[in-house]
């Protein structure tokens, strides 16, 4: 995490580290409702710098911006590379929400989230997050991490795991072939 207003980043471990379930994931039921609606277009990796961009920006003293513009341009290095990928959220063609994370192996690491309320953009990054899972099952992914816990992240039945069943998952998770490159199925029930 970089050091607000500076370029300085911080290497910072959770301990313990919370995860989510990639075959149990709680939905609220009125996610499921607004789900059905098909109110977003959701796309993959079609505007990650926009996404991370929406993400870093300061959102006030209550959650303040922890992504650089040294981050920022890390994160555009390790997409072009194939390692960090976004979930995209549109609204009559116009992002209003999205997530980004870091791909390796059979682990993903979600990274930031944002939603645009002002441009019809609620609950956008849950349904962005709901397809992340969807996508990470089709792919074999075994492992969603997201830190720490927050309020937000824990309605979806994430689970917080001590340091040494975490790095036992992330071990057996990493060791798995590029998960993210195995293609999508046309229709996915």
């Amino acid at each position: 995490m970089a050091q607000p207003g500076t370029e300085v980043i911080h290497w910072i471990t959770s301990t313990p580290r919370f995860v989510l379930p990639l075959d149990g994931l709680k939905v609220p039921k009125s996610l499921v409702r607004v789900a059905k609606q098909v109110p977003f277009d959701l796309r993959v990796d079609t505007a990650f710098d926009r996404v991370i961009r929406s993400c870093a920006e300061d959102r006030g003293e209550e959650n303040p911006n922890w992504i650089s513009p040294r981050m920022i341009r890390a994160y555009e290095l390790l997409h072009k590379k194939g390692f960090a990928h976004s979930i995209e959220a549109f609204k009559g063609g116009v992002l209003v929400g999205g997530l980004y994370g870091v791909s390796i192996g059979g682990a993903f690491f979600g990274e930031s989230m944002f939603s645009r309320r002002e441009l019809g953009g609620s609950n956008s990054s849950k349904l962005c997050l709901l397809e992340l899972v969807r996508v990470l099952r089709v792919r074999g992914f075994t492992l969603l991490d997201s830190q720490e816990a927050n309020d937000h992240m824990q309605q979806f039945g994430g689970i917080e795991l001590p340091l040494e069943e975490y790095v036992a998952r992330l071990q057996i998770a990493v060791k798995r072939p590029n998960a993210w490159s195995v293609s999508l199925p046309e229709s996915v029930p």
